[in-house]
C-alpha cells in the first residue's frame, strides 16, 4: 500500500479557507455579471419598433437567488409590465417580445429572434472570469 504526506502552506490554506466562506457571495457576483452582459446583448439585438416603446422598467434583471432544490445560485433576465394604447388596453410585455421572438403563423412580418441570440457564451464567460480573478489570485 502505497502512502503520500505533504505539506500545505499558511498562505494557500488561508486562501481556501476564505474562498469557502465567501463562495455564495462570488457565484452570485459571477452570475450577476453574466446577466448584465446577456441584458445589454437583449437591449442591442431588440428590433427597433420594439425598442422604441421599451423602457428599464421593462428590461430588469432579478436578484440573486438560490434554487431550494439543488442549492443553484440564480437570476433571470426579463421583460415585464404592460404597454397602454391611445385606448387605454393594457397589453403584457412579454407578449408582445414573444411576438416578435417567435413571430405568429398569419402575420406578414418574420420572426426576429433577439433573446435566444443575446447568449453568447464567450462574452458571458469573459465577464465571469473578471469576478473569478478578483477573487482567485493567482501568482
Amino acid at each position: 500500500m502505497s502512502k503520500f504526506t505533504g505539506e500545505i502552506s499558511n498562505e494557500i490554506l488561508k486562501q481556501i479557507e476564505d474562498l469557502d466562506k465567501n463562495c455564495d457571495k462570488m457565484f452570485g457576483e459571477m452570475v450577476s455579471e453574466g446577466a448584465k452582459v446577456v441584458r445589454d446583448n437583449v437591449n442591442a439585438k431588440m428590433p427597433k419598433a420594439l425598442r422604441e416603446v421599451i423602457t428599464d422598467n421593462n428590461l430588469k434583471i432579478t436578484k440573486v437567488y438560490k434554487t431550494p432544490y439543488d442549492d443553484a445560485i440564480n437570476c433571470k433576465v426579463m421583460l415585464q409590465g404592460y404597454f397602454t394604447n391611445e385606448n387605454g388596453k393594457k397589453t403584457p410585455v412579454p407578449l408582445v417580445a414573444n411576438l416578435f421572438e417567435y413571430g405568429r403563423s398569419n402575420s406578414p412580418y418574420p420572426k426576429h429572434p433577439f433573446m435566444r441570440s443575446s447568449f453568447n457564451k464567450s462574452q458571458i464567460e469573459q465577464a465571469i472570469l473578471k469576478v473569478q480573478n478578483k477573487y482567485i489570485k493567482e501568482d
